[in-house]
């Protein structure tokens, strides 16, 4: 396999920390003070509908983190690891580029979006700003995707979880963790800082204890869970999130784990800038063209498909118009909660992708690629034989071959560059563990926030059927929609596998991104904002039109030869309602650019329509 030289791993750090930086401190200050032209003065849902449940006005930093852990799932995580395949170049390139000009800039419009539409979901933003007809099909759409996403997601975490018991005894300790700090921070004022510091100290503790405890089997009976059990326990877990109070478990939990979160990978940058590994993976490899034994298709256009959170993700809009913007204090917080947040998680995806390129490429493959198509790869390419994999498989303690979905081979690459640190090489399978165990908290801090918007969507769609289930704060409706959101997703859950659910999740999410770029956009050019609207309008259409493209190979080079029709129509079925928005949406904005004057809406800003808010 031919290459350009290897470069160090630091080279990629400096370059996503520079480019972050500069970005957020240029770029994402223009939009909010150019185009989107926040205002402090002007009271947010939050404060306009406090009701102590889902609208509560939140500190910047701890929304900062319900905000950051919610939308930071496996994606930041699995989609770098997996484009590994393609060379380190593609998807470097494509983290930097895409996080800032497309998915920082998606997250911060849509959350501005929802902000001054009540904190409603993206279908009834729609409505709002394009038609009914056109509201109604992206709920339909975005409902399908939601369950399409958590069961994706659900599944990526089962097999991280099962039949591990440490790393299941952790998740599992931060509940109660985060109702202790849920309770601190609602009844004792300015009290952010002395629950951060017990819910920290006591997560630690839970950590270290848990490890021995594990070790030892004093509780490892209690938590060796089979996949079936781990699946159901997700699943109610989605279900009692979604129905607490917004303030009691889930905000603090999703607060506490963005410490974990944004701690280790610190802990993985310092490990990176002391070790300073060299990235092993060459820098573009065959497989840019297809017939790679990771990902089937050519890195154009399966990156932008294959990286989703960590560039841009549609799951972000779901976030970004459900539990966020009913905890907005001021709109100002806008720029770090929406714009901030996702840079972090580029830097997360950075991170992954720098992991998985220290391996080895043969170590790599022999992980995340089949037996049948790893034999086959050696057979064509006999450098890519394991190296260092034998070895691993010996610290760790487990059979590292063929286990596909990036988790694994990201696990193994960290543990890889913590055990190199001084006194670390006897904690090799500690490392192991742990990053099983933190890459898990990823995936669920997504799971209780994406199923609460499943309520909130479900709730606006039923009240239409029947009034009192518009009532966010009915509590019948509030447990009948929550049971029935999580039966769909759980069902999919504990009947599937991953294999068959990602690749649709992959693409449904790119193309959700799109539909909020562009339905934002059209909500940018009523405002009256011109040419300005060109940040949301470039980015929108580019990400449909290579969505479309990767869905179309999809069907007819995948799905299709190989007899998954459930899968081919479900594919067609979320791109043909797409299809139906994009006509809906680009109708609008031809009429809004013909109209010429411009009115003041109820704050005296001139636009070119009004718009219900």
């Amino acid at each position: 396999m031919e290459s350009l030289e290897h470069i160090n791993a630091l080279t990629l750090v400096f370059a996503a920390l520079c480019v972050f930086a500069i970005a957020y401190r240029f770029y994402g200050i223009f939009i909010a003070n150019k185009v989107l032209r926040l205002d402090g003065s002007r009271p947010t849902p939050a404060v306009r509908f406090a009701d102590g449940h889902d609208y509560v006005k939140t500190n910047e930093f701890v929304l900062y983190g319900h905000h950051f852990a919610a939308i930071a799932a496996a994606g930041p995580l699995v989609g770098p690891v997996l484009a590994a395949q393609f060379g380190y170049l593609p998807g470097a390139l494509w983290i930097l580029i895409g996080c800032v000009l497309g998915g920082a800039v998606h997250d911060m419009v849509v959350l501005f979006a929802s902000v001054r539409h009540k904190g409603q979901s993206l279908a009834a933003i729609a409505t709002r700003e394009v038609g009914p007809v056109t509201g109604t099909v992206a709920g339909i759409a975005v409902l399908c995707i939601l369950i399409l996403t958590l069961a994706g997601l659900s599944l990526a975490c089962i097999s991280a979880m099962h039949n591990a018991p440490w790393s299941l005894f952790i998740v599992v300790i931060t509940m109660p963790i985060a109702m202790l700090m849920g309770l601190i921070m609602r009844y004792r004022q300015n009290s952010v800082i002395l629950a951060s510091v017990v819910g920290v100290a006591l997560l630690v503790i839970g950590i270290l204890s848990g490890h021995d405890l594990m070790k030892q089997d004093v509780l490892g009976w209690a938590f060796d869970w089979n996949r079936n059990t781990v699946a159901i326990a997700i699943a109610v877990y989605g279900f009692i999130a979604s129905v607490l109070p917004v303030w009691f478990l889930l905000v603090p939990r999703d607060y506490l784990s963005t410490y974990l979160k944004i701690g280790t990978i610190l802990m993985l940058t310092l490990g990176i800038i002391f070790v300073r590994p060299t990235l092993l993976m060459p820098t573009i490899t065959p497989f840019i063209n297809g017939g790679g034994p990771v990902i089937g298709g050519p890195v154009l256009p399966f990156i932008f498909i294959t990286i989703a959170c960590g560039a841009v993700s549609g799951f972000h809009a779901i976030i970004g118009t459900g539990t966020t913007p009913k905890m907005i204090a001021s709109e100002r917080d806008i720029l770090f909660v929406g714009y901030g947040a996702m840079l972090t998680e580029g830097f997360v995806a950075m991170m992954a992708l720098i992991a998985a390129c220290t391996l080895m490429p043969g170590d790599y493959f022999a992980i995340n690629a089949t037996p049948a198509k790893f034999d086959a790869l050696v057979a064509a390419h006999p450098a890519l034989n394991t190296v260092d994999l034998g070895f691993f498989e010996e610290k760790i303690g487990l059979n590292l071959h063929a286990r596909p979905g990036g988790a694994v081979s990201l696990a193994v690459g960290m543990a890889h560059i913590f055990h190199k640190l001084p006194f670390m090489d006897s904690l090799m399978a500690y490392w192991y563990n742990f990053a099983v165990m933190f890459e898990a908290v990823f995936i669920l801090t997504a799971i209780d926030a994406g199923t609460r918007v499943g309520r909130f969507f479900l709730q606006e769609m039923l009240g239409k059927v029947y009034a009192p289930f518009g009532d966010k704060n009915w509590a019948p409706g509030v447990v009948i929609t929550s049971l029935l959101f999580t039966s769909m997703w759980g069902y999919l859950v504990y009947t599937g596998n991953i294999s068959s659910i990602w690749p649709l999740f992959g693409m449904s999410n790119q193309l959700l991104a799109a539909c909020a770029l562009i339905v934002s956009t059209t909500m940018l050019l009523r405002m009256n904002r011109g040419k300005l609207c060109l940040i949301t309008a470039i980015p929108g259409v580019f990400m449909a039109a290579v969505t479309f493209w990767a869905g179309y190979l999809q069907v007819t080079g995948d799905y299709i030869p190989n007899g998954k029709y459930l899968l081919a129509s479900l594919a067609c079925l979320v791109m043909v309602l797409m299809i139906f928005v994009f006509v809906g949406t680009f109708r609008r904005w031809n009429e809004l650019m013909g109209i010429k004057t411009t009115v003041k809406d109820a704050y005296g800003e001139p636009v070119r329509a009004l718009a219900e808010e």
